[in-house]
Protein backbone atom coordinates (compact mmCIF):
# COMPACT_ATOMS: atom_id res chain seq x y z
CA UNK A 1 0.00 0.00 0.00
CA UNK A 2 1.39 3.46 -0.85
CA UNK A 3 1.54 6.76 1.60
CA UNK A 4 -1.57 7.76 -0.89
CA UNK A 5 -3.59 5.00 -0.39
CA UNK A 6 -2.55 4.80 3.63
CA UNK A 7 -3.68 8.50 3.94
CA UNK A 8 -6.68 7.89 2.04
CA UNK A 9 -7.61 4.78 4.54
CA UNK A 10 -6.98 7.07 7.68
CA UNK A 11 -9.38 9.77 6.43
CA UNK A 12 -12.04 7.60 5.97
CA UNK A 13 -11.42 6.19 9.42
CA UNK A 14 -11.39 9.61 11.05
CA UNK A 15 -14.50 10.16 8.69
CA UNK A 16 -15.95 7.27 10.93
CA UNK A 17 -14.84 7.48 14.07
CA UNK A 18 -15.77 11.22 14.21
CA UNK A 19 -19.13 9.62 12.91
CA UNK A 20 -19.47 6.78 15.37
CA UNK A 21 -18.63 10.15 17.85
CA UNK A 22 -21.68 12.25 16.68
CA UNK A 23 -24.21 9.44 16.52
CA UNK A 24 -22.98 8.62 20.32
CA UNK A 25 -23.60 12.36 21.41
CA UNK A 26 -26.59 13.42 19.41
CA UNK A 27 -28.44 9.62 21.13
CA UNK A 28 -27.00 10.58 24.98
CA UNK A 29 -28.35 14.12 23.75
CA UNK A 30 -31.48 13.04 22.64
CA UNK A 31 -31.71 10.71 25.66
CA UNK A 32 -31.30 13.71 27.93
CA UNK A 33 -33.50 15.68 26.31
CA UNK A 34 -36.46 12.84 26.46
CA UNK A 35 -35.64 12.41 30.29
CA UNK A 36 -35.96 16.49 30.45
CA UNK A 37 -39.38 16.65 28.57
CA UNK A 38 -40.26 13.74 30.90
CA UNK A 39 -39.79 15.38 34.06
CA UNK A 40 -40.96 18.38 33.02
CA UNK A 41 -44.20 16.47 32.08
CA UNK A 42 -44.46 14.33 35.22
CA UNK A 43 -44.14 17.81 37.08
CA UNK A 44 -47.01 19.46 35.19
CA UNK A 45 -49.65 16.91 36.69
CA UNK A 46 -48.53 18.67 39.70
CA UNK A 47 -49.04 22.33 38.54
CA UNK A 48 -51.46 24.24 40.80
CA UNK A 49 -53.87 26.59 38.07
CA UNK A 50 -54.43 29.10 41.09
CA UNK A 51 -50.68 29.69 42.44
CA UNK A 52 -48.40 28.01 39.61
CA UNK A 53 -46.30 26.39 42.66
CA UNK A 54 -46.66 22.62 42.46
CA UNK A 55 -49.58 20.59 44.85
CA UNK A 56 -47.65 18.28 47.56
CA UNK A 57 -49.57 15.62 49.42
CA UNK A 58 -51.98 15.84 50.76
CA UNK A 59 -53.52 16.34 46.90
CA UNK A 60 -56.84 17.11 46.39
CA UNK A 61 -58.65 17.12 43.64
CA UNK A 62 -62.44 17.78 41.48
CA UNK A 63 -64.59 15.15 40.86
CA UNK A 64 -62.92 15.36 37.14
CA UNK A 65 -59.47 14.91 38.51
CA UNK A 66 -58.23 18.50 38.48
CA UNK A 67 -55.60 19.34 41.05
CA UNK A 68 -55.13 22.26 43.27
CA UNK A 69 -52.49 22.59 46.38
CA UNK A 70 -53.48 22.63 49.66
CA UNK A 71 -52.75 26.05 50.55
CA UNK A 72 -55.35 27.39 47.94
CA UNK A 73 -57.73 24.44 48.21
CA UNK A 74 -58.64 26.13 51.56
CA UNK A 75 -59.89 28.92 50.04
CA UNK A 76 -61.80 27.64 47.17
CA UNK A 77 -65.16 26.37 46.74
CA UNK A 78 -65.13 25.67 42.89
CA UNK A 79 -62.32 23.84 40.79
CA UNK A 80 -60.79 26.72 39.20
CA UNK A 81 -60.37 24.41 35.76
CA UNK A 82 -63.72 23.16 35.22
CA UNK A 83 -65.99 25.34 37.73
CA UNK A 84 -67.25 21.94 39.03
CA UNK A 85 -67.54 22.27 43.36
CA UNK A 86 -64.21 21.12 45.12
CA UNK A 87 -65.23 18.24 47.38
CA UNK A 88 -62.61 16.27 50.12
CA UNK A 89 -61.62 13.81 47.35
CA UNK A 90 -58.00 12.94 47.87
CA UNK A 91 -55.66 11.68 44.74
CA UNK A 92 -54.14 8.89 46.17
CA UNK A 93 -51.98 7.92 43.21
CA UNK A 94 -50.75 11.13 42.40
CA UNK A 95 -49.63 11.70 46.19
CA UNK A 96 -47.91 8.46 45.37
CA UNK A 97 -46.26 9.38 42.22
CA UNK A 98 -45.70 12.62 44.50
CA UNK A 99 -43.03 10.88 46.38
CA UNK A 100 -40.52 9.48 43.63
CA UNK A 101 -40.11 13.15 42.22
CA UNK A 102 -37.84 15.84 43.05
CA UNK A 103 -39.29 18.81 42.80
CA UNK A 104 -37.39 22.75 42.17
CA UNK A 105 -37.63 25.33 44.65
CA UNK A 106 -40.39 27.93 44.28
CA UNK A 107 -37.48 30.43 44.12
CA UNK A 108 -35.85 28.54 40.97
CA UNK A 109 -36.41 31.81 39.47
CA UNK A 110 -34.59 34.07 41.78
CA UNK A 111 -31.60 31.64 41.58
CA UNK A 112 -32.22 28.96 43.46
CA UNK A 113 -30.85 25.65 41.69
CA UNK A 114 -32.19 22.66 44.18
CA UNK A 115 -34.48 19.96 43.69
CA UNK A 116 -36.06 17.90 47.06
CA UNK A 117 -38.62 15.36 47.70
CA UNK A 118 -42.29 16.70 48.27
CA UNK A 119 -41.22 15.61 51.98
CA UNK A 120 -38.64 18.59 52.16
CA UNK A 121 -39.67 21.31 49.86
CA UNK A 122 -41.70 22.72 52.42
CA UNK A 123 -38.73 23.24 54.80
CA UNK A 124 -36.45 24.12 52.53
CA UNK A 125 -38.47 27.01 50.88
CA UNK A 126 -39.26 28.48 54.93
CA UNK A 127 -35.59 29.30 54.71
CA UNK A 128 -34.12 29.48 51.35
CA UNK A 129 -31.89 31.88 50.58
CA UNK A 130 -33.40 32.68 47.32
CA UNK A 131 -36.87 33.62 48.92
CA UNK A 132 -37.91 37.47 48.77
CA UNK A 133 -36.30 39.79 51.32
CA UNK A 134 -38.49 42.04 53.10
CA UNK A 135 -36.80 45.83 53.88
CA UNK A 136 -34.06 45.32 56.64
CA UNK A 137 -35.19 48.93 58.17
CA UNK A 138 -36.05 48.13 62.01
CA UNK A 139 -38.78 50.32 63.14
CA UNK A 140 -40.25 51.12 59.98
CA UNK A 141 -43.60 50.79 57.94
CA UNK A 142 -42.18 50.10 54.89
CA UNK A 143 -43.76 47.28 52.83
CA UNK A 144 -41.18 46.72 50.02
CA UNK A 145 -39.70 43.09 49.14
CA UNK A 146 -37.70 41.99 46.16
CA UNK A 147 -34.61 39.88 45.57
CA UNK A 148 -31.38 40.62 47.36
CA UNK A 149 -29.63 42.17 44.79
CA UNK A 150 -31.91 44.77 44.66
CA UNK A 151 -31.80 45.50 48.52
CA UNK A 152 -29.06 48.16 48.97
CA UNK A 153 -30.79 50.18 45.47
CA UNK A 154 -34.06 50.33 47.77
CA UNK A 155 -32.19 51.33 50.66
CA UNK A 156 -30.59 53.96 48.69
CA UNK A 157 -33.42 55.42 46.84
CA UNK A 158 -35.96 54.96 49.72
CA UNK A 159 -34.49 55.14 53.07
CA UNK A 160 -31.34 57.78 51.85
CA UNK A 161 -31.53 59.47 55.50
CA UNK A 162 -29.39 55.99 56.43
CA UNK A 163 -25.70 57.20 56.23
CA UNK A 164 -23.07 55.70 54.27
CA UNK A 165 -19.98 54.64 55.28
CA UNK A 166 -16.85 53.36 53.59
CA UNK A 167 -14.62 51.19 54.39
CA UNK A 168 -13.15 48.42 56.86
CA UNK A 169 -12.88 50.55 59.90
CA UNK A 170 -15.13 53.34 60.80
CA UNK A 171 -17.07 54.72 63.30
CA UNK A 172 -21.27 54.15 64.45
CA UNK A 173 -21.96 57.30 65.89
CA UNK A 174 -25.66 57.30 67.62
CA UNK A 175 -27.04 60.17 68.56
CA UNK A 176 -29.21 61.38 71.57
CA UNK A 177 -28.82 58.05 73.48
CA UNK A 178 -30.65 59.65 76.24
CA UNK A 179 -34.07 60.06 74.25
CA UNK A 180 -37.13 58.52 76.13
CA UNK A 181 -38.48 54.94 74.72
CA UNK A 182 -37.74 52.27 71.92
CA UNK A 183 -35.04 53.67 69.19
CA UNK A 184 -33.69 52.70 66.38
CA UNK A 185 -30.39 54.14 64.71
CA UNK A 186 -29.21 52.61 61.61
CA UNK A 187 -25.97 52.63 59.17
CA UNK A 188 -24.80 51.18 56.66
CA UNK A 189 -21.02 50.14 56.26
CA UNK A 190 -19.46 49.22 52.48
CA UNK A 191 -16.65 47.06 52.54
CA UNK A 192 -14.91 44.16 50.97
CA UNK A 193 -17.56 44.47 47.97
CA UNK A 194 -19.70 44.42 50.09
CA UNK A 195 -22.38 45.73 52.51
CA UNK A 196 -23.35 45.51 55.85
CA UNK A 197 -26.65 46.70 57.71
CA UNK A 198 -25.77 48.09 61.45
CA UNK A 199 -28.45 48.46 64.08
CA UNK A 200 -28.24 49.91 67.65
CA UNK A 201 -31.94 48.96 68.93
CA UNK A 202 -32.84 50.63 72.44
CA UNK A 203 -35.51 48.87 74.32
CA UNK A 204 -37.10 50.83 77.06
CA UNK A 205 -38.03 48.00 79.92
CA UNK A 206 -39.93 48.20 83.10
CA UNK A 207 -38.17 46.20 85.33
CA UNK A 208 -34.42 46.32 83.30
CA UNK A 209 -35.05 50.01 82.60
CA UNK A 210 -33.04 50.67 79.33
CA UNK A 211 -31.02 48.10 77.26
CA UNK A 212 -29.25 48.34 74.20
CA UNK A 213 -28.74 45.76 71.04
CA UNK A 214 -25.43 46.86 68.54
CA UNK A 215 -26.45 44.38 66.01
CA UNK A 216 -23.95 43.59 62.40
CA UNK A 217 -26.28 42.12 59.51
CA UNK A 218 -25.03 41.15 55.84
CA UNK A 219 -27.07 42.18 52.92
CA UNK A 220 -26.72 39.06 51.38
CA UNK A 221 -27.38 34.99 52.11
CA UNK A 222 -26.34 33.36 55.21
CA UNK A 223 -23.65 31.25 53.46
CA UNK A 224 -22.00 34.69 52.41
CA UNK A 225 -22.41 36.04 55.76
CA UNK A 226 -20.21 33.23 57.16
CA UNK A 227 -17.37 34.43 54.95
CA UNK A 228 -16.79 37.36 57.55
CA UNK A 229 -16.09 38.78 61.30
CA UNK A 230 -16.49 41.95 62.83
CA UNK A 231 -15.43 43.88 65.79
CA UNK A 232 -17.59 46.24 67.66
CA UNK A 233 -16.51 48.57 70.87
CA UNK A 234 -16.90 51.13 72.79
CA UNK A 235 -13.96 52.91 74.41
CA UNK A 236 -13.48 56.21 76.24
CA UNK A 237 -10.36 56.59 78.58
CA UNK A 238 -9.03 53.51 79.70
CA UNK A 239 -12.83 51.81 79.52
CA UNK A 240 -13.27 49.48 76.86
CA UNK A 241 -15.97 47.44 75.81
CA UNK A 242 -15.87 44.87 72.89
CA UNK A 243 -17.59 42.30 70.82
CA UNK A 244 -16.71 40.11 68.33
CA UNK A 245 -19.15 37.32 66.03
CA UNK A 246 -20.32 36.72 62.49
CA UNK A 247 -22.75 38.79 60.59
CA UNK A 248 -26.44 37.52 60.63
CA UNK A 249 -28.02 37.86 56.79
CA UNK A 250 -30.67 40.58 56.64
CA UNK A 251 -32.71 37.66 55.93
CA UNK A 252 -33.01 36.55 59.66
CA UNK A 253 -33.54 39.73 60.77
CA UNK A 254 -32.67 41.70 63.92
CA UNK A 255 -34.64 40.50 66.42
CA UNK A 256 -33.25 36.95 65.95
CA UNK A 257 -29.82 38.20 67.04
CA UNK A 258 -31.38 40.07 69.75
CA UNK A 259 -33.67 36.65 71.15
CA UNK A 260 -30.33 34.90 70.76
CA UNK A 261 -27.63 37.48 73.17
CA UNK A 262 -25.87 37.41 69.36
CA UNK A 263 -24.49 40.86 69.42
CA UNK A 264 -23.35 43.63 71.59
CA UNK A 265 -25.57 44.22 75.19
CA UNK A 266 -25.31 46.38 77.56
CA UNK A 267 -27.78 48.93 79.48
CA UNK A 268 -28.51 52.11 80.18
CA UNK A 269 -25.92 53.16 82.68
CA UNK A 270 -22.94 51.73 80.75
CA UNK A 271 -24.37 53.52 77.58
CA UNK A 272 -24.39 57.44 79.37
CA UNK A 273 -20.60 55.90 80.76
CA UNK A 274 -19.33 55.83 77.22
CA UNK A 275 -21.47 58.73 75.77
CA UNK A 276 -20.17 62.20 75.61
CA UNK A 277 -23.02 64.78 75.46
CA UNK A 278 -25.41 61.89 74.79
CA UNK A 279 -23.82 60.49 71.54
CA UNK A 280 -22.66 57.00 71.23
CA UNK A 281 -19.46 55.62 69.25
CA UNK A 282 -19.22 52.60 68.71
CA UNK A 283 -16.10 51.96 66.75
CA UNK A 284 -16.69 48.94 64.10
CA UNK A 285 -14.22 46.92 62.83
CA UNK A 286 -15.02 44.21 59.39
CA UNK A 287 -12.46 41.42 58.44
CA UNK A 288 -12.74 38.87 55.97
CA UNK A 289 -12.48 35.08 57.34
Amino acid sequence: MNGQQKLTKQKILSVRQAAAVYNTDSKSMAASNNASNNASELLALFECPVCFDYALPPIFQCESGHVVCTECRAHLHICPSCRAPLANIRNLALEKVAEQVLFPCKFSSSGCQLTMSSATKPAHELHCDYRPYVCPCPGSSCKWSGSVNDVMSHLLSQHNAITTLQGEDIVFMATDVSLPGNVDWVMLQSCFDSHFLLVLEKQDKQEAGQMFYAVVQYIGTNKQAQNFVYRLELRKGRRRLAWEGSPHSIQAGVQLAINASDCLIFDGRTANMFADNSNLAINVTMSPC
